[in-house]
């Protein structure tokens, strides 16, 4: 059966649809930048960096799903419009925060607003390219866009940083959601599900019950080691989400139809994407701060150190869907992800003297590898569910990346700290305590510190980032594992070629006119 072919409009409206991804993009990276300025004024101490950092993946991981099943009963264009409005509000408060504490609520409530944007954003895409092959093309360029702003927000940042102060950095949103505001109404059209049902405000709150607290305890473990506390948060989270998957299949309208987990290649995609994010996100924390303190670069050198990487994985992102063409997804992913492997071997073995090359060119052949998980992995997910489920199959696929990143940015670390305070050597006293925790520590006593024990510090650092390089490997080795073994049978329109196929149109709109 033959696909309606996408128009001009639709290749117009993509257009439109990039602003929010370039946007996602951009706040993420360009926080990473603009961190150490950030630190100097506000003085937040480790454990709020580090709440500064994650709280908005972790909230936009909360709701996700929620704001992904919304969309398909109000309209996905209403809720993109809705939240760029209030993403370019909270983008306000971030910028003027007084405090590490207002910078926390304010990114915090940003996250929430961004969860509104992503899942509308791929679920259009899937509405308006019918066509297998011009939806992969299309979810490619999506991807691209993405990976595109991850390789402008260091220079845009650093360009900004250079100039003004810290909190300029956020206001990049208002123009952005100014720019959709005014044109999604005559280039997007509405998509909804008319048999979705009222949603189901219990579900709701059971989804943000169980992802919260799991993350939350997760997070926590990273930081302070297995103790009671921290695993009874998480272990809560996984028990509340069972209760949440076990409601939705008793459900008429369900918030999730569980049964998209039904298809391998759904299951699969989520898995690498989740498993990619941690090692990209932890990478990227400490791959910048290399750039900065060991290497002593200013923002807008080390966001221009950061572009290769970037269009590598824009290229990668564009040349996947051709190869999907003759070998499977499976193939192509798996190949992708081995490569970003060894990009990361390479990252184990830079030292802090002289090993700005080999940083940045192992940092340039990892990102190439990610560039097809990003767009064929995606276009495996949105496919696999009927146009009326896109916005939930869309939060997924975003809940996993941003769950990956908030885990990452944790985890990872959590992990690089606790190697920098092993292997620092400072001297005795009060005054050099801060120097113990962190390297910005160690450069904000720079006056008052030895050469030799700042060239320790920065040692210290440097052999953090080794670490987390070598765990980076072993997560991309495993994903590519996972791609290989799952996706050998996927062809390039996102069709399992196997017994069990994901989830039919009709089935689920069977499923949700029940009852």
């Amino acid at each position: 059966m033959s696909s309606k072919r996408a128009g001009s409009r639709e290749w117009i409206g993509l257009a439109v649809l990039a602003l929010p991804t370039l946007l996602m993009s951009l706040d993420q990276s360009v926080l990473f930048l603009a961190l150490p300025p950030l630190a100097e004024t506000l003085r937040p101490s480790g454990t709020q960096t580090l709440w500064i950092m994650d709280v908005y993946g972790f909230m936009m991981a909360g709701f996700l799903v929620t704001m992904g099943t919304l969309g398909d009963r109000i309209g996905r264009r209403r809720l993109l419009m809705i939240g760029a409005v209030v993403v370019g509000v909270t983008s306000l408060l971030a910028a003027y925060s007084t405090s590490a504490e207002m910078l926390i609520v304010s990114r915090a409530l940003l996250g929430i607003a961004a969860a509104t944007l992503m899942p509308s954003t791929l679920a259009l895409i899937s509405n308006m390219f019918q066509d297998p092959g011009q939806r992969g093309r299309a979810i490619a360029l999506w991807a691209g866009c993405f990976m595109a702003g991850t390789a402008l927000g260091p220079v845009i940042g650093g360009v900004l940083l250079e100039f003004f102060w810290w909190g300029s950095v956020f206001l990049l949103g208002v123009p952005v959601m100014l720019v959709l505001l005014v044109t999604a109404p005559f280039l997007l059209p509405e998509y909804r599900d008319p048999a979705a049902g009222r949603l189901d405000l219990f579900s709701v709150a059971l989804s943000l019950a169980a992802v919260l607290p799991f993350v939350y305890g997760l997070k926590e473990i990273t930081r302070y080691g297995w103790q009671p506390l921290p695993i009874l948060i998480a272990l809560a989270g996984l028990a509340v989400g069972a209760v949440f998957v076990a409601r939705q299949r008793g459900l008429a309208h369900p918030v999730l139809d569980v049964r998209l987990f039904r298809s391998p290649a759904f299951t699969a995609s989520l898995l690498i994407s989740t498993l990619i994010m941690v090692a990209v996100s932890g990478s990227y924390l400490f791959v910048t701060g290399f750039l900065q303190m060991v290497e002593g670069l200013s923002p807008a050198q080390a966001g221009l150190w950061m572009v290769p990487s970037a269009i590598a994985s824009i290229v990668s992102a564009q040349l996947a869907p051709t190869l999907a063409k003759r070998f499977s997804m499976g193939i192509v992913i798996g190949a992708g992800l081995a490569i970003t492997a060894a990009g990361y071997v390479m990252i184990a073995f830079a030292g802090p003297v002289g090993g700005l090359p080999l940083l940045v060119t192992g940092f340039v052949v990892s990102f190439f590898g990610t560039g097809p998980i990003g767009a064929l992995g995606t276009h495996l997910v949105v496919s696999s569910a009927p146009p009326e489920q896109g916005g939930s199959a869309a939060s997924l696929q975003e809940t996993s990346g941003h769950l990956g990143v908030a885990v990452g940015i944790a985890a990872l670390g959590s992990l690089g700290a606790a190697v920098y305070r092993e292997k620092v050597v400072i001297p005795a006293g009060a005054s050099f305590e801060a120097a113990r925790d962190n390297l910005e520590g160690a450069l904000a006593l720079a006056g008052r510190l030895p050469a030799e024990v700042l060239a320790a510090a920065r040692a210290a650092y440097t052999s953090g980032l080794n670490t987390v390089a070598v765990v980076c490997a072993v997560f991309a080795a495993a994903a590519a594992l996972v791609a290989i073994a799952a996706l050998r049978r996927v062809g390039a329109g996102g069709v399992a070629r196997e017994k069990e196929r994901p989830l039919e149109p009709s089935a689920a709109v069977r499923r949700g006119s029940a009852g």
